[in-house]
């Protein structure tokens, strides 16, 4: 019963010191600052295990049989072996320095008390302590193996009380991350060694009984699983950084380009060396690159850093860094032009200024030239002189052209709204006769000459034609109709044989008529009223408007010139009633 009671507090003390040690030290580390870790997930400090243990020994233990009166037997020549402990625990505390290397306090427990003879029949007990390396950076799965030493305590499978004695392990196992806190430890298996000195065989308490005794060198497979409590954090050294940096990052050939490496998270206390690479560049920490020789394109600069103690720079993976850059050389870009010319309208035989305004992007020297499809010019700065001697009228190209000293040209064409027209002198247009309203004589009977109210509305027109053209004239054309054309001619024919019958020609007496009342009514000159006949059959009177250069005859022809000294006027008065009614009288049968 005491061995018991020792085993559980033993047991019970072992697990407290296992959980206590994180706890205390990690209460330590709290009082240091916290090294500033990596962007992402760090390594744990602290990783805490607790799971189920199967242990399978291979092992057997070669003590003495009780004799007669509880002395001293036979030896025992087979040995009584150890079996397969199926239920069992382990507990381990690791603390790391780093990502990869720790110091583990290890703890396990495999007994079961005899009873069912299924069960096993020893027990095992285990301290230990050793190193530890893990594998980070496998996504969520991180191996491990470790190596420990310590104490054990043994009860033996032939009834041997349990005593201690040291023993060795070398394992192995795989954790699978959760979270930040929690992983699972699929497997692990150690390999055990434990060595233990049962004594000599003697007659133990009453509740012991007989102690065979005898040397147990165990070895065996311990198999477990769990879960894995992760405290803090191991960040790796802050790894130096650099940034590289080409100014400018275009530029055009013979500029220069400026190389910089700059780099952070410097040990002030370590040597540092500072490399900048590139076409034609060397240098520490600037350089400067001569694009002089350099072609159109893109290139790249490297630069680097190293610290560390002198003469051992860069040995660490976090002691340096590298960068690159790159910068751009541009082709010359070429000239450009625009083309005006003053004035646009001119005569033949004057001349225009023609202005070029040429850009060079980079303010490469430039030389202009001119042509023109029609003329000449000349001028060899950014203004040139067009001559229009010997060319036709209208419009003339010209284009303006720049040429930079690398070559590359440009030319503008001065668009035809806005190049040179040449035009032909002004030459009048020829005036001609203008036809104007016509009078109509047929509706009065008793006097078919005279000008009637109804003609007035025509006649006023005219004169205010005549008023608005001041030098304009007017020409009115009577004309009769077969009848009169024929009692006309009949008395031509008459006054040959008698001189003092008159002529009536109706036609010249309604021109007359008109005329007169231009004149006398509408306050027209008479001069520059002519009157005449045509040839129309008819009671009308035709107006026509000359203006000044136009020639009536070229224009109106079939008309002849009235002798105005040979007609009357016929004035334009009412008739008295006695000859109105008269005249009714006459018309009826």
């Amino acid at each position: 019963m005491f061995s018991r009671v020792t085993k559980s507090v033993c047991r019970f003390l072992a697990l407290a010191c296992v959980v206590s040690i994180p706890v205390a030290l990690g209460a330590q580390d709290s009082a240091k600052p916290a090294a500033k870790a990596h962007a992402g997930d760090s390594p744990s400090k602290w990783d805490i295990f607790a799971g189920y243990s199967f242990m399978a020994p291979n092992a057997k233990v070669y003590g003495w049989n009780e004799g007669p009166g509880g002395t001293v037997g036979a030896y025992q020549t087979n040995g009584v072996s150890f079996l397969t402990e199926k239920i069992g625990s382990a507990e381990s505390a690791t603390r790391f320095f780093n990502d990869r290397w720790g110091v583990q306090i290890d703890s396990g427990q495999h007994d079961v008390i005899v009873a069912p003879a299924s069960y096993s029949n020893s027990g095992l007990f285990t301290v230990q302590g050793g190193l530890v390396r893990r594998w980070v950076g496998y996504g969520k799965w991180t191996p491990f193996m470790h190596v420990l030493g310590g104490g054990a305590d043994l009860h033996g499978p032939d009834h041997q009380g349990y005593t201690p004695g040291w023993t060795t392990t070398v394992g192995a196992g795989l954790d699978y991350s959760l979270n930040q806190h929690w992983s699972i430890r699929a497997v692990q298996a150690d390999y055990e060694f434990v060595d233990v000195r049962f004594g000599a065989a003697h007659m133990g308490g009453s509740q012991e009984g007989w102690q065979p005794g005898g040397t147990a060198e165990l070895e065996g497979i311990r198999l477990s699983a769990g879960v894995v409590y992760h405290i803090g954090t191991i960040a790796p050294p802050v790894p130096v950084t650099l940034t590289c940096s080409a100014s400018p990052a275009s530029v055009f050939p013979g500029d220069p380009v400026t190389v910089t490496a700059a780099a952070g998270n410097l040990d002030p206390k370590l040597n540092v060396i500072y490399s900048v690479s590139g076409p034609g560049l060397t240098g520490g920490m600037t350089g400067t690159v001569s694009t002089g020789a350099l072609a159109a394109g893109s290139y790249p600069v490297n630069c680097g850093v190293k610290e560390g103690k002198p003469g051992k720079e860069g040995l660490k993976p976090w002691e340096s860094a590298s960068a690159s850059a790159s910068f751009t050389v541009k082709a010359f870009e070429p000239p450009t032009i625009s083309c005006s010319v003053s004035p646009t309208i001119i005569k033949p035989g004057e001349s225009s200024t023609v202005t070029a305004v040429g850009v060079s992007p980079q303010n490469r020297p430039l030389t202009y030239s001119y042509t023109a499809s029609a003329g000449s010019i000349a001028g060899n700065g950014n203004t040139a002189t067009y001559s229009s001697v010997g060319a036709p009228t209208g419009p003339v190209s010209i284009t303006c052209t720049v040429t930079d000293d690398k070559g590359q040209s440009a030319s503008a064409t001065i668009s035809a709204a806005n190049s040179v027209t040449i035009t032909a002198p002004y030459v009048a247009p020829v005036p001609h006769t203008q036809a104007l309203c016509s009078i109509s004589f047929a509706a009065d009977k008793l006097r078919p000459a005279r000008v009637s109210n109804e003609a007035k509305a025509c006649l006023d027109e005219i004169a205010l034609d005549l008023q608005k053209q001041s030098d304009a004239k007017a020409v009115v054309v009577g004309s009769s109709n077969a009848k009169e054309k024929a009692a006309t001619a009949k008395e031509a024919v008459a006054a040959k044989k008698n001189k003092h019958l008159a002529v009536v020609d109706s036609a010249a007496e309604r021109a007359v008529n008109t005329k007169d009342y231009l004149v006398t009514e509408k306050g027209i000159d008479a001069s520059r009223i002519s009157v005449a006949t045509g040839t129309t059959d008819g009671q009308t009177v035709e107006d026509y408007l000359v203006p000044s250069g136009a020639s009536f005859s070229d224009d109106v022809t079939g008309t002849t010139p009235v002798d105005e000294t040979t007609v009357k006027v016929q004035a334009r008065k009412p008739l008295h009633e006695a000859a109105h009614k008269k005249a009714a009288t006459k018309k009826k049968p």
